[in-house]
């Protein structure tokens, strides 16, 4: 993968501007304009869709009579969690959630009483309902904040949330960057850029459906699912 200097670098020869030497140097509003579009690229992706490449697990151990969970304490990397993700892990017994505000006021101040373990997301942390069970450990999926891989020979690899050097290296697909990049200058510049985006959100939804094309996996016990031609499939899991 190339970093974001050479990808900026090729950019600009393609939509004949000059080529940036460093995005960081402060010395150049040329420069100064590509590392604000780069950025402004890598954000709109994160915030696009559920990456692959972006999907974390995260672990959370319940503490006596603690309610609310601050999700950043768990996952310093947190973007936002994953829908219906959520298991006890140690009986793969899911946990209904998340619910909506409705629900949590029914249940909050009707008396109605249920087995489950019930939550919510508000803001950056998970309330449960009513208290869990002491040291109980749960999994879920996240999507992480990451957009750049930190290159180099002495970091290279470490996940960032946002670019800070010319050798960083994105973690999505580079023909997205670029193309995600070269509409972005068109437009800052008064340029007609309709061709160009409409080339990449093409190719955006091209990249995310290839990656996220399979069917749902059910964890949470036992199901049946009745095909067309009358069989039934019977699906189980294991601790």
């Amino acid at each position: 993968m190339k970093n974001i200097l050479s990808i900026c670098q090729e950019v600009a020869g393609l939509v004949a501007t000059q080529s940036p030497q460093d995005l960081f140097s402060g010395n150049s509003q040329q420069e100064a304009v590509f590392l604000s579009l780069m950025r402004d690229t890598l954000d709109s992706l994160l915030r696009f869709g559920d990456w692959p490449e972006l999907t974390r697990e995260g672990t959370l151990v319940t503490k006596k009579e603690c309610c609310d969970y601050l999700i950043t304490d768990i996952c310093p990397d947190f973007f936002c969690l994953l829908n219906n993700t959520i298991y006890i892990k140690d009986t793969a017994e899911k946990v209904v959630g998340a619910i909506t505000a409705e629900q949590w006021m029914k249940d909050k101040y009707m008396n109605c009483p249920s087995l489950d373990i019930k939550f919510k997301i508000q803001g950056e942390f998970i309330k449960f309902l009513t208290p869990p069970p002491d040291t109980v450990t749960i999994v879920f999926q996240y999507r992480s904040n990451t957009t750049v891989l930190e290159g180099g020979k002495i970091f290279k690899g470490r996940e960032k949330a946002i670019a800070t050097s010319n050798t960083d290296i994105p973690v999505f697909d580079e023909f997205l960057v670029r193309k995600g990049l070269i509409w972005r200058w068109l437009k800052r510049n008064g340029m007609d850029y309709t061709e160009e985006y409409h080339e990449y959100e093409k190719a955006l939804r091209s990249r995310m459906a290839s990656g996220s094309s399979v069917g749902d996996i059910c964890l949470s016990g036992t199901s049946f699912n009745q095909l067309p031609e009358g069989v039934i499939v019977h699906v189980a899991t294991t601790n």
